[in-house]
């Protein structure tokens, strides 16, 4: 018997400190997003990315696995920063 397991559920297993007001990721200012910007809508694991009701693309980066996906897709263009949070913040993994 195979048991399926959800991304989502592995997800859980983590823990996340939010370090209040100091985001770790910020988005450039935008009118209208680039090809780039929107696939990390679908692409980004934690879903920090996501459209807002003017069209543009916002981040929420309490939950972010510091994967560095949006950081290869998106930094080099200047439509993300990026940094690392501060010691003590950000994502704590529990199994590996």
């Amino acid at each position: 018997m195979t048991i399926a397991v959800r991304v989502e559920d592995k997800l859980f297993q983590n823990r996340y400190l939010v370090d209040a007001g100091r985001p770790h990721i910020t988005v450039a200012v935008h009118e209208k997003p680039s090809a780039n910007l929107m696939a990390l809508t679908t692409i980004c694991p934690a879903k920090c990315y996501e459209l807002n009701e003017k069209g543009q693309v916002d981040v929420t980066p309490d939950g972010c696995m510091e994967c560095g996906t949006c950081r290869v897709l998106c930094e080099a263009s200047g439509e993300i920063t990026w940094n690392y949070p501060r010691g003590g913040y950000g994502v704590l993994y529990k199994f590996g």
